[in-house]
Protein backbone atom coordinates (compact mmCIF):
# COMPACT_ATOMS: atom_id res chain seq x y z
CA UNK A 1 0.00 0.00 0.00
CA UNK A 2 1.22 3.47 -0.83
CA UNK A 3 0.55 6.32 1.57
CA UNK A 4 1.40 9.81 0.38
CA UNK A 5 1.27 13.20 2.06
CA UNK A 6 1.19 16.79 0.88
CA UNK A 7 0.56 20.13 2.51
CA UNK A 8 -0.89 23.30 1.09
CA UNK A 9 -1.18 26.72 2.68
CA UNK A 10 -2.80 29.96 1.55
CA UNK A 11 -2.17 33.48 2.84
CA UNK A 12 -4.34 36.49 2.09
CA UNK A 13 -7.50 36.91 0.10
CA UNK A 14 -8.37 34.86 -2.97
CA UNK A 15 -7.26 37.24 -5.72
CA UNK A 16 -4.14 38.83 -4.24
CA UNK A 17 -3.07 36.11 -1.82
CA UNK A 18 -0.69 33.27 -2.50
CA UNK A 19 -0.23 29.67 -1.56
CA UNK A 20 2.37 26.96 -1.36
CA UNK A 21 2.10 23.24 -2.10
CA UNK A 22 4.70 20.74 -0.89
CA UNK A 23 4.90 16.96 -0.84
CA UNK A 24 6.55 15.16 2.05
CA UNK A 25 8.85 13.28 -0.34
CA UNK A 26 10.23 16.61 -1.52
CA UNK A 27 9.57 16.12 -5.22
CA UNK A 28 7.11 19.02 -5.30
CA UNK A 29 7.65 22.29 -3.49
CA UNK A 30 6.04 25.19 -5.32
CA UNK A 31 4.03 28.38 -4.87
CA UNK A 32 0.68 29.01 -6.54
CA UNK A 33 -1.60 32.01 -6.98
CA UNK A 34 -5.06 32.91 -8.21
CA UNK A 35 -3.47 34.00 -11.50
CA UNK A 36 -1.58 30.74 -11.99
CA UNK A 37 -4.74 28.75 -11.31
CA UNK A 38 -7.41 30.74 -13.13
CA UNK A 39 -5.76 33.21 -15.51
CA UNK A 40 -3.01 31.25 -17.28
CA UNK A 41 -0.14 33.02 -15.53
CA UNK A 42 3.13 31.11 -15.17
CA UNK A 43 3.16 28.73 -12.28
CA UNK A 44 1.00 25.88 -11.09
CA UNK A 45 -2.48 25.28 -9.76
CA UNK A 46 -4.20 22.28 -8.19
CA UNK A 47 -5.69 21.25 -11.53
CA UNK A 48 -2.18 20.98 -13.00
CA UNK A 49 -1.51 18.40 -10.32
CA UNK A 50 -4.71 16.54 -11.25
CA UNK A 51 -3.62 16.56 -14.90
CA UNK A 52 -0.17 15.25 -14.00
CA UNK A 53 -1.63 12.61 -11.69
CA UNK A 54 -4.11 11.21 -14.18
CA UNK A 55 -1.56 11.26 -17.03
CA UNK A 56 0.97 9.31 -15.00
CA UNK A 57 -1.59 6.93 -13.57
CA UNK A 58 -3.17 6.25 -16.96
CA UNK A 59 0.15 5.55 -18.68
CA UNK A 60 1.17 3.10 -15.95
CA UNK A 61 -2.27 1.47 -15.72
CA UNK A 62 -2.57 1.02 -19.50
CA UNK A 63 0.88 -0.55 -19.62
CA UNK A 64 -0.22 -2.96 -16.88
CA UNK A 65 -3.55 -3.69 -18.60
CA UNK A 66 -1.81 -4.44 -21.89
CA UNK A 67 0.81 -6.62 -20.20
CA UNK A 68 -1.95 -8.58 -18.45
CA UNK A 69 -3.42 -9.28 -21.89
CA UNK A 70 -0.09 -10.51 -23.24
CA UNK A 71 0.95 -7.34 -25.06
CA UNK A 72 3.88 -5.38 -23.65
CA UNK A 73 3.92 -1.71 -24.60
CA UNK A 74 7.27 -0.24 -25.54
CA UNK A 75 5.94 3.25 -24.75
CA UNK A 76 2.73 4.89 -23.55
CA UNK A 77 2.41 8.69 -23.68
CA UNK A 78 -0.63 10.34 -22.11
CA UNK A 79 -1.49 14.03 -22.28
CA UNK A 80 -4.40 15.18 -20.18
CA UNK A 81 -6.46 18.33 -20.29
CA UNK A 82 -8.35 19.11 -17.08
CA UNK A 83 -11.11 21.69 -17.46
CA UNK A 84 -12.17 23.67 -14.40
CA UNK A 85 -15.44 25.50 -14.83
CA UNK A 86 -18.46 26.87 -13.01
CA UNK A 87 -20.51 24.30 -11.10
CA UNK A 88 -24.26 24.64 -11.71
CA UNK A 89 -24.72 24.07 -7.96
CA UNK A 90 -22.35 26.97 -7.21
CA UNK A 91 -18.62 27.45 -7.11
CA UNK A 92 -16.37 25.52 -9.49
CA UNK A 93 -15.79 21.91 -10.43
CA UNK A 94 -13.71 19.83 -12.80
CA UNK A 95 -16.16 19.55 -15.68
CA UNK A 96 -14.14 17.27 -17.93
CA UNK A 97 -10.86 15.47 -18.41
CA UNK A 98 -9.57 14.73 -21.89
CA UNK A 99 -6.94 12.03 -22.30
CA UNK A 100 -4.85 11.85 -25.46
CA UNK A 101 -2.94 8.57 -25.48
CA UNK A 102 -0.33 7.47 -27.98
CA UNK A 103 1.14 4.03 -27.47
CA UNK A 104 3.56 1.74 -29.22
CA UNK A 105 2.47 -1.85 -28.62
CA UNK A 106 4.01 -4.46 -30.92
CA UNK A 107 1.70 -7.25 -32.11
CA UNK A 108 -1.66 -5.80 -31.04
CA UNK A 109 -4.54 -4.83 -33.30
CA UNK A 110 -6.47 -1.62 -32.85
CA UNK A 111 -9.64 -3.26 -31.48
CA UNK A 112 -7.72 -5.02 -28.70
CA UNK A 113 -5.81 -1.82 -27.95
CA UNK A 114 -9.01 0.24 -27.77
CA UNK A 115 -10.56 -2.36 -25.44
CA UNK A 116 -7.55 -2.16 -23.10
CA UNK A 117 -7.56 1.65 -23.22
CA UNK A 118 -11.26 1.80 -22.38
CA UNK A 119 -10.79 -0.62 -19.48
CA UNK A 120 -8.04 1.65 -18.21
CA UNK A 121 -10.17 4.79 -18.61
CA UNK A 122 -12.57 3.46 -15.99
CA UNK A 123 -10.07 1.39 -13.97
CA UNK A 124 -7.11 3.73 -13.40
CA UNK A 125 -7.08 4.65 -9.67
CA UNK A 126 -6.91 8.40 -10.31
CA UNK A 127 -9.71 8.20 -12.91
CA UNK A 128 -11.84 6.43 -10.30
CA UNK A 129 -11.57 9.56 -8.15
CA UNK A 130 -13.34 11.45 -10.93
CA UNK A 131 -16.03 8.84 -11.69
CA UNK A 132 -18.72 11.56 -11.83
CA UNK A 133 -16.69 13.61 -14.31
CA UNK A 134 -16.69 13.14 -18.06
CA UNK A 135 -13.40 11.52 -19.04
CA UNK A 136 -12.93 11.57 -22.81
CA UNK A 137 -10.40 9.24 -24.40
CA UNK A 138 -8.54 9.55 -27.70
CA UNK A 139 -6.25 6.51 -27.86
CA UNK A 140 -4.11 5.70 -30.88
CA UNK A 141 -1.47 3.17 -31.70
CA UNK A 142 1.75 4.59 -33.10
CA UNK A 143 4.87 3.00 -34.50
Amino acid sequence: MSVNHANASWEGDLKSGSGHIKTDRGSLDTPFTFSSRFEGAPGIGPEDLVAAAISGCFSMALSNELDGRGNTATRVDTRSTVTLGPDPAGGFHISSIDLEVRASVPGIDDAAFQDAAEATRTGCPIAKLYAGTTINLDAQLVS
